[in-house]
């Protein structure tokens, strides 16, 4: 990887590593699914090959591509999602890191409330920048599923042009998308978001019950 800040692609890569291993043990990114990206100094990022396990990623499993999705680093190919990806990137110079993950309450809640999901009143939503009160509210939208790459991008895009402050995005059956200024700053979403998923399900099992 020509006129690469090697100590920064390690830094980065091994914090990816990390978030994989961390959340491989918490059951949100099963077999193969799921995509990290993180971005470098230069702009380019840093980001998990196509087909690889996550919780059991090595360095090898991190490449370097354009914001453009292009593959800077030969012999290795990106994600097909990676144009999610870099549509965040260049929307937000701010923006340091994505991760999208696959767990079950995730994927069911995506199924269940098609219109979207909305997060209410709880602690954890100070999590989220900007969020300073327990009476706050978050909205995650939920997209349709979409094999082409480019028209879900535009979706998305749609969206964050009406509500850039959202921490997140939900894909029918298939996971969630969440960013941050660091890696650590989206690892915290993907967690809180997760526990907030697992509350909002256990409401629902329950209110059928009363």
């Amino acid at each position: 990887m020509a006129d690469v800040d090697e100590s920064r692609f390690d830094e980065l890569a091994g914090q990816l590593i990390e978030a994989g291993r961390f959340f491989f043990s918490r059951g949100w990114v099963p077999a193969t699914s799921g995509n990290f990206s993180a971005r470098l100094d230069d702009g380019r990022i840093v980001l998990t090959v196509s087909g690889r396990h996550k919780g059991r990623l090595e360095r090898d499993d991190l490449m370097l591509a354009d914001l453009d999705g292009r593959s800077l680093s030969p012999g290795r190919r990106p994600s097909a999602e990676t144009g999610l990806h870099t549509l965040l990137y260049r929307r937000n110079p701010q923006l340091g890191a994505v991760l999208h993950t696959h767990s079950a309450r995730a994927t069911v809640l995506s199924m269940r409330r098609p219109q979207g999901v909305w997060l209410r009143d709880y602690e954890v939503l100070k999590a989220f920048p900007g969020i300073e009160t327990h009476t706050s509210q978050v909205h995650l939208p939920v997209f349709a599923n979409d094999q082409d790459i480019g028209r879900l991008a535009a979706e998305v895009e749609r969206h964050l042009d009406r509500e850039p402050a959202s921490p997140g995005y939900l894909i029918a059956g298939h996971g969630l998308y969440t960013w941050g200024e660091t890696v650590s700053d989206a690892l915290r979403h993907v967690e809180a978001l997760e526990f907030l998923f697992e509350c909002e399900l256990l409401q629902t099992r329950f209110d059928s019950h009363e």
